[in-house]
């Protein structure tokens, strides 16, 4: 079912109440932030502007993302800035690492800007990363949500050689909107990059949003697409513009219909779904392990 509300004066639609989330238990922010910022490290709970920072930081899970803050792709959806990169910090994974064991993170997730700019798009630092999490903390679960490297297997297969546990790659969208949000990133290549991940015994996870123009079918063709790589773990959120520089949302799904989804999914062969409005790639991402 597609729900429409009233546009605002500037065009939008108007968020309905099952989207209105109310502050939380602070839960130490201002240690955490500390530590942030003594290793000038980011978060995609925050540069990503998620909606449940608080929850999964109560919960002893936290999203780094490496290689900086600045991404070289300009994806519609993403408050991520775009430019250009500072150089790669070589001494990043030790910092990450050290931010894990000082934040007492139980489920480590790692993501990352796209660096198209660096002969490996960074695969070396990823690498590194995981291992230095690993060599630091232990007991530490690690989850990844890699870029598509272009399609590079040789790059991708560097960062299985880490030993994570598990290894997400979004396709974010349908095929026929992909050129829309994504713009540079390949529906195909995504999808090649979620097979070979698979292919070598890893969990492989992805994720989508809705109400960016898509139809109930096309999602599920795309969670066919998603099980025929291998893909065990599928995520689905509502698409929330960040900013007025980002694609506007064209619907809100209801609670039911995320619902329906997660039913269909199961059905359909999927091991796991989180299917909610607020749902986002790390949410209970410790549950995906």
């Amino acid at each position: 079912m597609f729900y429409r509300l009233k546009e605002t004066k500037r065009g939008y639609l108007r968020k309905p109440d099952w989207l209105r989330t109310r502050l939380t238990d602070a839960y130490d922010y201002a240690g955490i932030r500390d530590v942030l910022d003594h290793g000038t490290l980011h978060t995609i709970c925050e540069s990503g502007r998620c909606p449940n920072k608080s929850e999964c930081w109560k919960s002893g899970t936290a999203t780094f993302m490496i290689l900086g803050d600045i991404c070289t792709r300009k994806c519609k959806f993403c408050s991520v800035t775009k430019g250009k990169p500072l150089p790669a910090d070589a001494g990043e994974p030790g910092k990450i690492a050290g931010a894990v064991v000082a934040m007492k993170i139980k489920h480590c997730v790692l993501t990352s800007v796209t660096r198209d700019d660096l002969p490996d798009g960074g695969a070396s630092i990823w690498a590194e990363t995981i291992e230095a999490v690993k060599d630091r903390s232990p007991y530490t679960t690690i989850e990844i949500l890699i870029p598509d490297f272009k399609g590079r297997t040789q790059l991708v297969q560097k960062v299985i050689d880490a030993k994570p546990d598990v290894i997400s790659h979004n396709l974010e969208t349908v095929r026929r909107l992909t050129p829309l949000v994504r713009i540079e990133a390949k529906y195909d290549i995504s999808l090649k990059v979620l097979s070979f991940i698979s292919s070598k015994g890893i969990k492989a996870k992805s994720g989508i949003m809705v109400g960016l123009g898509e139809t109930d079918d096309e999602v599920y063709q795309t969670m066919d697409d998603l099980l025929d790589t291998g893909c065990q773990i599928i995520t689905i959120g509502q698409y929330l513009q960040p900013s007025v520089y980002n694609l506007q949302v064209k619907r809100y799904v209801t609670p039911g219909d995320f619902d329906k989804y997660k039913k269909i999914g199961l059905e359909k062969g999927f091991k796991f779904i989180e299917s909610q409005p607020l749902v986002r790639s790390s949410y209970h991402a410790e549950k995906h392990v």
